[in-house]
């Protein structure tokens, strides 16, 4: 039985707005992590949802943190609370309210924030509600507000610069020799290693924290980085590019993935038949499908008029065919006319409302999968925005590469996806979780405590908020993001990632404030400066997504600290005086 019953509406409240923090963490956070993996094809939707959904919510409940700071940022004093526990259980529950609340409203404007920030807003705003502005820590010494500020620049500008190093190695070590893909063999097994091995340090000093690593030796983290590493390149040498070597460099259309792991026997295989008459034969897709060069543009001597006039005819041509089917094989047929209205609209008066018992699962798959099923890529390139501006513009500044090295590249981009999604589920997670972990100490226990145990039920409750947020509403960021800030390609998806990665594991043994969604900005930010010409970057988008950060802490900490306020000093009903009623 809980020790403070006559507070389970905090309890309550809080389950229902950590819930909606963790949602809009998978709808924001998440989404953006994963915008530059499906923005440049190397993953198609469902893959980046399915990988996001396995690696979040593994490594929220398997490493996410057992035990969390009872109040994660360290900007208020928790020995303040030991006298009135409940205080800080509301405190905490305005918290929530007010990062929940401000990070709802920037996912549905396609605003990409720091849930990390939202939740510290949030305590900042009942810190100062409770004990005063003095009673928050401000200066950097004390890892206070200052160090937030100037995460606006230091994350960005860090990412940017890395992950403008690892393209340019690229750049110029494979894609612009006379033979990328030979250069590719030679440098993707290499880049296997460093990417696993940066990973490693990722998962170990910031996605782990609950495995108590702190102990080992130079000698033991080395180890295990250098043997992580070392692993994965013997792997790929092994079984990856005998497997790449027939498919790419041989054209071998019978390719197939399961034949990855016959390995050096793939070297054996005899020469590639020909293909069936009439077989169209794809071995890598166009990752550039879409996106014209300034030679291309100049050719078609397009200018803004022929483009608006294009999208015009394009949304005029949707029109017409609103309301036409798609058949299993992707044929659209013509809809059908009965008694003047199409086949669609009779099919849909005979099947009755959603709410009915007979149509409510398939109502509730088909809201589930909404977002699943939106084409990212057509989205960020539909124009009409004031944000957008001038895709095919933007885009034809940026180089185009071989395809089939840029292939190379798409599985290097998928590993550090995933391992990054690992980590940012075992941390991130705890932006909602860490405050419901506090409500649910002092509901259940009536104390208070520097450290706050994390129960299991509790994790596996925040990843599925994370997972549920990321699949029904998480396509919102990602059009937004991706080929909205510059041209997306495997390759420069790869360097973002990478140079994000490389910055949280260097952030993190140097204590220095980061946020995952600022270094992905900030690392696509330096990419897209590589191409040489400063119009390659969406400006207006940037400019966008500062904006989001430069408002998230102060109206988070409005919110919650407004809403903590006017409850601890609001006057109290005692009854009505006898004989009045």
């Amino acid at each position: 039985m809980a020790a403070l019953p006559q507070y389970d509406w905090i309890f309550a409240l809080g389950m229902i707005f950590a819930f909606l923090d963790a949602w809009n963490i998978g709808a924001n956070d998440v989404a953006n992590s994963f915008a530059t993996s499906v923005s440049s094809r190397s993953l198609t939707m469902r893959q980046a949802m399915m990988i996001a959904t396995v690696m979040e919510f593994t490594g929220a409940v398997t490493v996410g943190a057992r035990v969390s700071d009872t109040i994660r940022t360290k900007i208020v004093g928790v020995d303040a609370f030991v006298d009135q526990p409940a205080v800080l259980a509301l405190g905490m529950l305005c918290a929530l309210i007010g990062s929940s609340t401000w990070i709802t409203i920037a996912t549905s404007l396609g605003l990409p924030v720091s849930t990390t920030h939202c939740i510290t807003g949030g305590v900042i705003g009942f810190g100062v509600a409770t004990v005063g502005a003095s009673g928050v820590s401000w200066s950097w010494n004390d890892k206070g507000v200052a160090q937030i500020v100037s995460s606006w620049v230091i994350a960005p500008g860090i990412a940017g610069v890395f992950a403008a190093i690892i393209f340019l190695i690229t750049k110029y070590g494979v894609l612009k020799r006379s033979n990328p893909l030979k250069w590719g063999f030679i440098m993707v097994p290499a880049y296997f290693g460093i990417a696993s091995g940066i990973l490693t340090m990722l998962i170990v000093w910031k996605g782990a924290a609950s495995l108590n690593l702190d102990h080992w030796g130079a000698a033991q983290i080395a180890g295990t980085i250098f043997g992580v590493a070392g692993g994965v390149v013997l792997m790929v040498c092994l079984f990856f590019l005998p497997w790449l070597h027939r498919k790419l460099a041989m054209d071998d259309w019978t390719m197939r993935w399961y034949h990855l792991f016959l390995g050096p026997m793939l070297l054996k295989r005899g020469p590639v038949p020909d293909p069936p008459e009439g077989f169209n034969v794809q071995i890598v897709q166009d990752y550039y499908a879409g996106h014209a060069t300034r030679e291309d543009l100049e050719a078609m001597r397009l200018n803004e008029d022929t483009i608006a006039n294009m999208e015009h005819f394009k949304a005029t041509k949707e029109a017409q065919i609103n309301g036409a089917e798609t058949n299993a094989h992707g044929v659209t047929k013509e809809a059908h006319i009965t008694d003047g209205k199409a086949l669609g609209d009779v099919e849909k008066a005979d099947a009755g409302p959603w709410y009915l018992p007979k149509n409510l699962p398939k109502a509730i798959w088909k809201a589930f999968m909404h977002g699943v099923d939106k084409d990212i890529i057509a989205e960020q390139s539909r124009g009409g925005s004031r944000l957008a501006g001038n895709i095919l513009d933007m885009h034809a500044r940026a180089a185009h590469f071989d395809n089939k090295a840029e292939h190379l590249y798409s599985f290097l981009q998928v590993l550090t996806a995933a391992t990054s999604s690992f980590a940012h589920g075992a941390n991130d997670v705890s932006n909602a979780i860490g405050p419901l972990s506090t409500i649910y100490l002092v509901w259940n226990s009536g104390h208070i405590s520097k450290k706050s145990p994390v129960p299991i039920w509790v994790l596996c409750y925040g990843g599925a908020g994370i997972v549920i947020g990321l699949w029904t509403y998480g396509y919102n960021i990602m059009r937004n993001l991706g080929n909205r800030l510059t041209l997306q390609s495997p390759t420069r998806g790869f360097s973002m990632e990478l140079g994000s990665a490389v910055t949280v594991v260097m952030a993190t043994r140097l204590a220095l404030p980061v946020s995952t969604t600022q270094c992905i900005v900030g690392a696509t930010m330096g990419v897209a400066l590589c191409n040489g010409d400063y119009k390659a970057l969406n400006w207006r988008m940037v400019a966008w997504c500062y904006s989001g950060w430069l408002l998230t802490l102060p109206i988070a900490g409005l919110i919650s600290g407004c809403l903590m306020g006017i409850i601890i000093n609001a006057p109290q009903w005692s009854g009505a005086p006898a004989g009045t009623v």
